[in-house]
């Protein structure tokens, strides 16, 4: 029989209705059937460990950068022109070694002149004298005047005068053909050389080249003012001086704090600009691993040890800016706990709060639960990592596990 049109409009307006209630009921289905089939899938297994609650020691962590014990930028002591440059550009030099030639002849010739010039003082007083001598004779048995005899003493002490004016001359032009050798002021690495022979070198201006030391070295860093306080506390209650507090370094390239060294020098105000304070840690360089210039990761001893609850940190988990865990519930079964994280120690993570002395954390297999309450098979893990020490960068604060 046939539908009118407002019987055939009725049901299409109905349609869409009808279409959308079709899905939500075929996604409904779809997700029991998943649950059911996640409900009678085997248990996931995973790797549980124990947690460890151990002593940590403290450590703040800053960024420095590497600098030379000595620096010296070598200057000429005379003007010339360079002769000869003695050294290869780079090479490691000692106290002493022979760097630059400037052309001596002049200084040579100065000294000859000054010689001569210092014979001739000595000629002169030893004649001044004998008339002085011969003078105070001749004035006791009255067969001079006096004007006379006084006239030779001062010409006998102008002569000694003279003399001495003539001596320091020949020691400065001595000095002079000295510096037209230039020699390395320090033990250390030589830079390059800023002159070749035959350009002209002004005395006390011309930069030559540098030198700095090598073996030990110094590593700046600057403390933010609520670490300093921290440490001058510590200093007042007689935990150590903020001035050998032992410090690690670890360059760009390292993972970890390989290097030890201590700190030996704390400034004495702290910049209002930037609410630090400037420190200096000193580390042997045999080996020269460090070069002046290189940015470092350094960590300075904080607090002392104290029981922490540690963890491998591969067990954390992320939910958006919230950090959590899944650990060994009853039944077997995974329940998820929400932990605040604290620094590194030794590869593992120290957690400040979340967890319980006896709880089981799981550490592997994680992708395998899919919902907190999930049933697991545990295994029984050790929760060690061994590291030597804690990863370069972080939070700005680590610890180590006190032996």
């Amino acid at each position: 029989m046939p539908q009118s049109g407002v019987e055939t409009g009725a049901l299409l307006a109905y349609a869409p209705k009808l279409l959308l209630a079709s899905i939500a009921t075929l996604v409904l289905a779809g997700c029991q059937d998943g649950k059911a089939a996640a409900d009678g899938a085997p248990p996931a297994a995973v790797s549980v460990a124990t947690l460890l609650s151990k002593p940590v020691q403290e450590w703040d962590e800053f960024n420095g950068r590497v600098s030379a014990v000595d620096s010296v930028e070598v200057r000429p002591r005379i003007s010339g022109y360079v002769q000869r440059v003695a050294f290869k550009e780079g090479d490691e030099v000692h106290k002493g070694d022979l760097l630059f030639v400037i052309d001596p002849r002049p200084y040579r010739a100065a000294l000859d002149s000054a010689t001569a010039r210092l014979e001739h003082a000595r000629a002169t007083a030893v004649l001044a004298q004998t008339q002085d001598q011969r003078a105070k004779a001749l004035f006791q048995a009255k067969a001079t005047s006096s004007e006379e005899a006084e006239t030779r003493q001062a010409e006998y002490a102008q002569s000694h005068a003279d003399l001495r004016a003539a001596e320091a001359a020949v020691a400065t032009a001595k000095l002079n053909v000295e510096f037209s050798e230039v020699r390395a002021p320090i033990d250390g690495r030589v830079s390059r050389a800023m002159l070749t022979a035959g350009n002209l070198a002004v005395a006390d201006q011309t930069l030559l080249t540098s030198v700095v030391s090598q073996d030990p070295v110094y590593v700046y860093f600057d403390p933010d003012e609520q670490s300093y306080l921290h440490y001058q506390t510590q200093a007042r209650q007689g935990q150590g001086r903020a001035t050998s507090s032992p410090v690690r370094v670890g360059l760009a390239n390292e993972q970890g704090f390989p290097h030890l060294g201590t700190v030996d020098f704390l400034d004495n105000k702290i910049d209002s600009a930037t609410g630090t304070i400037h420190m200096r840690a000193v580390l042997a360089n045999a080996d020269h691993v460090f070069t002046p210039g290189m940015y470092a990761h350094v960590q300075l001893a904080g607090a002392g040890s104290a029981n922490a609850f540690l963890i491998d940190d591969k067990a954390v988990l992320t939910d958006q800016d919230r950090k959590y865990v899944y650990v060994l519930g009853p039944g077997d079964k995974a329940m998820r706990k929400e932990v605040k994280l604290g620094r590194m120690s030794n590869g593992l993570r120290v957690i400040e709060s979340g967890l319980s002395a006896n709880d089981n954390v799981i550490i592997d297999g994680l992708q395998r639960i899919f919902y907190p309450g999930a049933p697991v098979k545990p295994t029984m893990v050790p929760m060690e990592v061994e590291v030597a020490t804690a990863p370069a960068g972080g939070s700005g604060k680590t610890a180590t596990v006190a032996k």
